[in-house]
């Protein structure tokens, strides 16, 4: 089957013909995408879409519609392979499967390289944090660091940091059975890095970008870390456990302390890290903290442009002192109340030394519920836009 789409031609208040026909080619794919891999039975579609044509109102908008929709399709891309990743069962996507996945970016650019750092690279950097979450599971942990070399080396690179939690189930503070299936879903802030690592190396962007997908597995047994357990991170600072179900702040500091090593431009983390950011904004919009106001403002302005929605939450002292411990440093749980801000406050002290932006998707990532249960595949637009304006390569009309 063939269609003409002629909704690019309509006159949409602010926006140009490069937004409606990137927008139309994205939810296009949008509404087009199953995930049916592990279905026996496959439903056939009758008359599949092949052709969509989308019409511009003059000659002079071909230019600007061909770019919409190369990138329009290089999002719809990333986005489709993050939610193949995120809808994956967690007996399927193990930490070691997860990392593995990057190895299919090099398909796509000789200037990809991974790494993959395991059980023993993490205990000789001492991420003593990480392994302890991931301690009681019989999959072990595994970080997958993907290097794409799009500039030169003397340009700082961007680095994006993907929590990713293959499933929580809270470890010895074991969550509630009700709907604990969609904990599967804890590691789409790491196939939300590896969506947009895809789409940034599909447009060939000349920009250094760095995506690190911290994977691991929470879970409950005789090896596992316990409330009351003092944690050693990488950067030294010592953490009192007070709740293993906040184990994604474990696991994403260390990985922050990492990336130290790249003197990073600025650095983007992305997690499901907070049901405090699901009460706060619901479905719509992701939280959005930063230590830097200008990156917080690139990527409010990506939001916008990508129709991918962030919304700022403040990220001021007067928060920190919920993070006391009469033990440690500090304590890994800051109480009931801004939840989500003293989450990231928490991690703020393992970014002092970069420019740094925290995205809670605990929200936005999935959908929960009975046939439309799935992952969303976001904020890949919202990235991949970010990269794009960094890039220079957004048209104007």
């Amino acid at each position: 089957m063939e269609a003409v789409c002629f909704l690019s031609e309509l006159h949409v208040k602010g926006r140009d013909t490069y937004w409606k026909v990137r927008h139309a080619v994205e939810t296009t794919q949008d509404c087009l995408y199953v995930f049916d891999k592990l279905k026996s039975k496959k439903d056939e579609t009758r008359r599949p879409l092949r052709k969509i044509v989308f019409n511009v109102p003059t000659r002079r908008d071909l230019t600007i519609g061909e770019k919409a929709v190369e990138h329009g399709l290089a999002v719809a891309a990333g986005i489709k392979q993050a939610k193949d990743v995120g809808n994956m069962p967690p007996n399927i996507c193990t930490p070691q499967w997860l990392a593995d996945q990057t190895h299919k970016l090099s398909d796509l650019s000789e200037k990809i390289r991974i790494e993959i750092l395991g059980v023993p690279e993490m205990t000789e950097l001492g991420m003593n944090s990480y392994l302890a979450v991931g301690r009681g599971s019989e999959n072990p942990p595994a970080m997958a660091v993907v290097h794409y070399q799009g500039a030169g080396d003397n340009s700082a690179p961007i680095v994006l940091v993907g929590k990713g939690l293959t499933f929580d189930t809270g470890g010895i503070s074991i969550k509630p059975s009700d709907a604990m299936d969609e904990m599967k879903y804890d590691m789409c802030g790491a196939a939300s890095v590896l969506g947009t690592m895809h789409a940034a190396a599909s447009l060939n962007l000349p920009l250094n970008i760095i995506g690190v997908l911290a994977a691991a597995e929470n879970m409950p047994d005789g090896s596992a870390y316990r409330p009351g357990d003092i944690l050693t991170t990488m950067s030294g600072q010592t953490v009192e456990v007070l709740n293993t179900d906040a184990e994604g702040r474990l696991v994403l500091c260390d990985a922050l302390t990492y990336v130290e090593r790249f003197d990073p431009d600025v650095v983007v983390d992305v997690a499901t890290l907070t049901g405090a950011c699901v009460v706060a904004l619901g479905k719509h919009a992701s939280g959005l903290l930063s230590n830097h106001n200008p990156l917080a403002h690139e990527l409010i302005n990506a939001s916008d442009q990508s129709g991918d929605r962030a919304w700022r939450l403040p990220l001021w002292d007067d928060y920190q002192d919920q993070l006391e411990s009469a033990f440690a440093d500090f304590s890994n749980l800051g109480g009931r109340a801004a939840g989500t801000i003293t989450a990231a406050c928490f991690l703020s002290r393992f970014t002092r030394k970069y420019n740094w932006a925290h995205l809670d998707i605990a929200g936005t990532a999935w959908r929960s519920g009975g046939k439309d249960k799935g992952a969303t595949g976001r904020p890949v637009a919202m990235l991949t836009q970010f990269l794009i304006n960094r890039a220079g390569h957004h048209p104007q009309d």
